[in-house]
């Protein structure tokens, strides 16, 4: 326990007098950089939280949890049945198709990722049904499209446009072969939140690309959408078992590699960012032992008096710890806010420096996304009380060991 009088000397320690005023100097530095680090480490981590979770649920709105791709038999009806089992797992199911293609639009030509679905089947898209900026699914029927927001921008169209999509399947003629091409009406447009897709995908009802593409019934993929995409990898198991002649995948083998990326870089983003933090406290140390040599002669009275080594080491430790503590509650309070309010802050900067940051064909999402988590505050905080902890150690057992005789001898 910390008495009263060790209290009291302590933050007395806390306001250097105006002769140490490189004390005072380095004690705010310390202070100043133990918050900064604190903070920058919440709001980094809550960034890059905050884009993993805003990433995944772009891409499992847009994307089945799972996929069945037929490999050279097509999906059979007792397969299909057997999914019944798994009800308890599964919320919808639909059959889709997906090729390449080329938007020919007067003089623009595009090349474009084509989804198709029966119009039953695209309302279980959620992020598509309700991202419809302009238009509506209602009007999704043969000879129309549905294209994202950012095509749309790029080649200039709105809803009632006609364009012209050429496919990959060749049509023999008397000429030789010509690529398969059909006129399309745009019915609606969409806004996924990820550039990357406003850009690059158009849905196609399922008749059209059935005589645009020439499907086979090997070219048919069933997709798969689960209550809970966490248990993926276990409803996945189940599902290859049921079609164990097919290719069976997630969308977590499709994007393994890209989130394994953002896991390395937010571990290496907290390492490096721990070092502001760790040379804050190497401050501290400075500080603390520039205030026991300062105090050199207050220390020796208070050992005259009784003041036990125990009671110095507390005194020294307790101004250390307190100047990393409210550096530490600072820099949460700071964090906190601007993880809070970043987008904001985002739009603010924007608008007074003209500059773009966080553009959206980079970054693919339209807003800077921040995700507030308690566990990893509290795990900031508390590795930052323990750097803090450490740093004071060294100082207060140095003060301890002075010997008061020594230290008076030559007053």
């Amino acid at each position: 326990m910390i008495s009263k009088i060790e209290r009291t000397i302590a933050f007395r320690y806390l306001k250097p007098k105006k002769k140490e005023g490189f004390l005072k100097v380095i004690s705010i530095f310390s202070f100043t950089g133990i918050a900064l680090g604190v903070a920058i480490l919440i709001i980094v981590m809550s960034v890059m939280n905050g884009f993993r979770t805003e990433l995944i649920n772009k891409i499992l709105g847009f994307n089945p949890h799972i996929i069945v791709k037929p490999y050279e038999n097509k999906i059979n009806k007792e397969d299909l049945n057997k999914l019944s089992e798994l009800k308890n797992n599964i919320l919808k199911t639909a059959f889709t198709f997906s090729g390449q293609g080329i938007i020919l639009n007067k003089e623009n030509t595009v090349g474009i990722l084509v989804r198709s679905y029966l119009k039953n089947d695209i309302h279980k898209i959620e992020l598509i049904k309700k991202g419809i900026i302009d238009g509506s699914l209602e009007l999704f029927n043969k000879n129309t499209l549905s294209i994202g927001k950012e095509l749309a921008i790029s080649l200039n169209l709105v809803v009632g446009d006609k364009i012209t999509i050429m496919s990959t399947s060749n049509l023999q003629t008397p000429f030789g072969n010509l690529p398969l091409q059909e006129k399309f009406i745009i019915s609606s447009v969409f806004s996924s939140g990820l550039a990357e897709f406003d850009q690059n995908v158009v849905f196609m009802p399922f008749e059209n690309a059935n005589s645009l593409f020439e499907l086979s019934d090997t070219d048919i993929d069933l997709e798969i959408f689960l209550k809970n995409p966490d248990k993926v990898q276990l409803v996945k198991e189940k599902v290859q078992g049921i079609f164990s002649e097919h290719y069976v995948y997630s969308w977590a083998d499709l994007n393994k590699s890209f989130f394994g990326a953002l896991k390395v870089e937010r571990n290496v983003m907290f390492i490096i960012l721990t070092l502001i933090i760790i040379v804050a406290a190497f401050n501290i140390i400075s500080g603390l032992t520039i205030l026991v040599k300062n105090k050199t002669k207050e220390i020796a009275i208070l050992r005259t008096l009784g003041i036990s080594k125990a009671s110095i080491s507390k005194i020294f430790f307790l101004t250390g710890f307190t100047i990393g503590f409210l550096a530490t509650i600072t820099g949460v309070i700071i964090g906190i806010l601007f993880s809070y309010y970043i987008e904001d802050i985002r739009v603010l900067l924007t608008s007074i420096f003209d500059i773009r940051l966080f553009p959206e064909e980079i970054y693919f999402l339209s807003q800077m996304p921040s995700e507030i988590n308690l566990g990893y505050i509290f795990i900031i905080s508390l590795f930052s009380l323990l750097i803090t902890f450490l740093a004071t150690i060294f100082p207060s057992l140095s003060a301890a060991k002075l010997d008061p005789v020594k230290a008076l001898k030559y007053e």
